[in-house]
């Protein structure tokens, strides 16, 4: 819903010390009011507006932690009312979206794991004048669905960037293990680095919220192929879990993952992670609600409309000691 721009109360032939009444003191006093809320607390002084986030995650998914401590924390600084909702079932997803389009929200931020299941109800939302912005997951269907930007990292660029560090490290024969079927986003992550990489790659899907499930399968293909030497993982959840996997078969597999969490870190210390790219989570949460204000106060779009990219970061053991308090933090 685009704001109706007022026009200048002063017009130009205005007595000059109207329009200094106008421009200047005025001016410098709405100014002032501003330098002391953000003196006083960091809070601004535009109305307090209700922005909804709404996402794909699963319960417990402790990523989605990271991303809504961010868009928290954002919308503290910038006097929101901010509704987090999330479910993995795509049609649970669809309608949580048109609870917050019949809450009459002053914004959207969706992420669009399967995206072509939202396409109708954001269509409502853009209908009912509402501003989205798509994040995490998506990227591709941001624009069509008419969101504003779209924030997160290209996934097969940072499928592209594990591939070539697979490569770097001289891994020789790949399995990249897919925790939800039919995200597209994990689709792109597994064929950016098989894209990128000299050696055999292989894929593996599993139950990503049924974690003992997942190790077994994990476990068994490790047992009947002898020959895989790493595990590439799309989440840190996953990471952990294939980690307990690989001391199942006692026989050394690097592991390698997408995205960060305490036992990620820990491992990049240890070495039994040999690498963690990151798309810095806090920042689509955190960004989402900012980019959001910012267009209902000023109409800013950032970049154009193009996508803001938050990753990836490819980290090593290098980066892990420096990390380590900002993940225990919850904020990487």
């Amino acid at each position: 819903m685009r704001r109706t721009r007022l026009r200048p109360l002063c017009a130009a032939l205005v007595l000059a010390a109207a329009l200094a009444g106008c421009s200047s003191t005025g001016g410098r006093r709405a100014e002032q009011a501003r330098e002391h809320a953000a003196t006083a607390g960091g809070a601004v002084d535009t109305p307090r507006w209700k922005i909804a986030m709404v996402t794909h995650a699963g319960a417990g998914d402790a990523f989605w932690d990271t991303v809504r401590k961010g868009a928290e924390q954002a919308a503290a600084k910038d006097n929101i009312t901010f509704l987090y909702s999330n479910d993995a079932q795509t049609q649970n997803q669809v309608q949580l979206v048109q609870a917050a389009i019949d809450q009459r929200v002053d914004g959207l931020l969706v992420s669009l794991a399967k995206g072509d299941a939202l396409g109708p109800v954001l269509a409502k939302a853009k209908a009912a004048g509402i501003p989205v912005i798509s994040i995490n997951s998506g990227q591709e269907f941001s624009a069509r669905f008419g969101a504003l930007t779209h924030i997160g990292q290209d996934e097969t660029t940072a499928g592209r960037a594990a591939g070539a560090a697979l490569d770097a490290r001289g891994r020789k024969n790949v399995l990249c293990v897919i925790h939800e079927q039919g995200n597209v986003g994990q689709e792109q992550r597994c064929s950016g680095a098989r894209s990128m990489f000299g050696g055999q790659f292989q894929t593996l899907y599993v139950d990503g919220v049924n974690m003992p499930d997942a190790r077994a399968a994990v476990s068994a293909e490790l047992q009947a192929d002898p020959a895989l030497d790493t595990l590439l993982t799309l989440s840190a959840p996953i990471a952990a879990t294939a980690l307990q996997a690989v001391q199942d078969v006692r026989r050394p597999v690097e592991l390698d993952t997408f995205d960060l969490g305490p036992q990620v870190v820990t491992g990049l210390q240890a070495g039994t992670v040999g690498f963690a790219v990151d798309q810095q989570p806090y920042l689509q949460g955190y960004e989402g609600v900012d980019l959001l204000w910012l267009y209902r106060y000023n109409l800013d779009v950032l970049g154009g409309g193009g996508p803001v990219l938050t990753g990836p970061q490819v980290l090593t053991e290098n980066d892990a000691a420096a990390l380590a308090q900002d993940v225990a933090r919850g904020t990487r």
